[in-house]
């Protein structure tokens, strides 16, 4: 009803104005309970009884039907309509009830206060004007026909005076009643703002975030969270059947908080972590606040800084080293060629020239870090690739070694520098044929290229049938300078995978399912990706 002409918009203001309909029923029904009890010949001097009988019930049902249409849509009186009508009413009763004396004039009063609520300034004043009006004009004509009448000016004007007292307090009342409400509207729009904020802040961040109660329900979990325990949803579940180990470190926490966590795995492909923990009072439950790092990528960020020192160092002290070396090295051949060295002196020349290739080849591999040249990648379409990178490859093999091609599916493409990927793929298979000849007499490497169904990726597989990295050593494969052989460098995985990353890609280790070998992906970028 007009809710557009409220001074306090919002549920405020339609509160009270259902409050002002209550009201004016509940004076309508006192006012048709005292005509029908017959009191009001002995309260009040009436001028008219019976227009006041008649008064009383038009106010009753006219009320009754405004609060009646009020709460239907698009039906009833705008606020002004409504308080006029209320003011004239009241006045015309209190001129049948024989004027002050009948208490209709403090009603008005009511009625003024009530207007000056729901109306604006100059509107409200308005209301208190007509009231005071006809207060002071009623007690005027009543005085025409009854000279007691004039008595009751003082009153008339005390109540119109009243009038406006009571529209000039309410309005100010309102007044600051609207601007705390607006400074609380505020305040709260910033509030959900900031929960808002602080909520996408949380989801976006890498690093991952649980909340527990008391009985290890999960209250709350970011994004990161549930990509690094590899779950799709945990709040409202139990930690337990979902990440028993986390659970462990939790409760080795609570034995001894001053122990720093161990590391643990939540899948078995899954990253490292590094879980840490904190209370949470939150009345009088003790929540608890898991924070969950990947130091996987910490680590690698850490062998990076690493080996760029290393390569820094090794540059400036490469020529310090090499001349020697090849002194040494040029010395032993030259002893080799001579004829007065027994077989056991050759022995030992040989050695020499070994170990002076495996240094050397050391220094290349660790120089070629620090002067990588950047990748420039290249759209290919790898099936075309590979089948021309197998056909080359098997031109230098042994009898004794084959090499696999199966390709599944048409238009696989991707960026990459095509140079760096021939040095990628041959570390690869290289490998693979050394390890699977030492537990067969044909070593055999399969290359698989096939889309991923998951993430849409084209991906090549390097399988072996050798015996394959043991568990305790598959965190350590890509690693600089981890090698199981006496005459490895342990830089080839390593360089191969950051050849991948320095294009985008990922190289990664995966076991046989149920079958004995090795299994090295790679998992290419998007063709339309380019490389920075």
């Amino acid at each position: 009803m007009g809710t557009e002409s409220l001074a306090l918009p919002g549920s405020q203001g339609q509160r009270i104005l259902r409050v002002y309909h209550l009201y004016r029923i509940a004076i309508g029904l006192a006012l048709v309970l005292l005509i029908s009890s017959d009191l009001h010949d002995d309260l009040m001097r009436m001028r008219s009884p019976a227009l006041f009988h008649y008064g009383a019930w038009l106010y009753l049902v006219l009320n009754t039907l405004i609060a009646v249409l009020a709460y239907k849509p698009r039906q009833g009186l705008p606020i002004l309509s409504l308080a006029l009508m209320d003011v004239i009413l009241l006045s015309a009763l209190f001129y049948f009830a024989g004027g002050t004396p009948s208490g209709i004039g403090n009603l008005l009063i009511i009625a003024v206060a009530i207007a000056n609520i729901l109306l604006h300034g100059r509107i409200g004043l308005l209301i208190a004007a007509i009231a005071a009006i006809g207060l002071i004009y009623l007690t005027f004509y009543l005085s025409l026909g009854d000279p007691d009448a004039s008595r009751q000016y003082p009153q008339a004007a005390a109540l119109g005076t009243l009038c406006f007292a009571a529209a000039l307090l309410v309005q100010g009342l309102s007044r600051r009643l609207r601007v705390s409400e607006e400074l609380a509207r505020q305040r709260a729009e910033e509030v959900a703002n900031l929960e808002a904020l602080n909520a996408l802040i949380l989801q976006r961040m890498r690093t991952g975030i649980l909340v527990l109660d008391s009985r290890q329900r999960v209250l709350l979990a970011n994004q990161g969270a549930l990509e690094l325990l590899g779950q799709e949803s945990l709040v409202g579940e139990r930690l337990a059947p979902r990440c028993p180990e986390l659970l462990k470190a939790m409760r080795r926490w609570r034995d001894n908080p001053t122990l720093r966590p161990q590391n643990l795995k939540a899948t078995a492909d899954g990253p490292v972590l590094q879980p840490s923990f904190a209370a949470l009072q939150n009345g009088a439950e003790q929540n608890v606040l898991v924070f969950l790092e990947d130091i996987s990528q910490i680590a690698q960020k850490a062998q990076q800084l690493k080996l760029a020192s290393l390569g820094r160092l090794t540059a400036s002290i490469a020529h310090e080293i090499r001349n020697p070396l090849g002194a040494i090295s040029h010395a032993a051949q030259l002893l080799q060629e001579s004829d007065s060295l027994d077989q056991s002196d050759q022995r030992l020349a040989q050695i020499i020239q070994d170990h002076s290739r495996r240094m050397n080849l050391v220094i290349e591999n660790v120089l070629q870090l620090s002067r990588r040249r950047q990748a420039e990648p290249q759209l290919l379409d790898l099936k075309y690739w590979l089948h021309r990178f197998a056909s080359e490859f098997r031109g230098g093999l042994a009898p004794n070694q084959t090499l696999h091609l199966e390709t599944i599916g048409s238009s696989l493409q991707t960026r990459m520098d095509p140079n760096q990927l021939i040095q990628v793929l041959t570390n690869l298979v290289q490998n693979g044929l050394r390890y699977s000849g030492q537990t067969h007499e044909q070593a055999q490497v399969w290359l698989r290229l096939f889309r991923d169904t998951a993430s849409d990726l084209p991906v090549v597989e390097v399988i072996d049938d050798g015996p394959g990295v043991p568990v305790e050593q598959e965190q350590l494969v890509f690693e600089p300078f981890f090698t199981t052989e006496n005459k490895g460098t342990g830089l080839g995985l390593y360089i191969s995978r950051e050849l991948c990353e320095s294009n985008r890609a990922w190289l990664d280790y995966r076991k046989r399912d149920e079958q004995s070998g090795s299994c090295f992906r790679i998992t290419f970028a998007h063709p339309r990706k380019r490389a920075e």
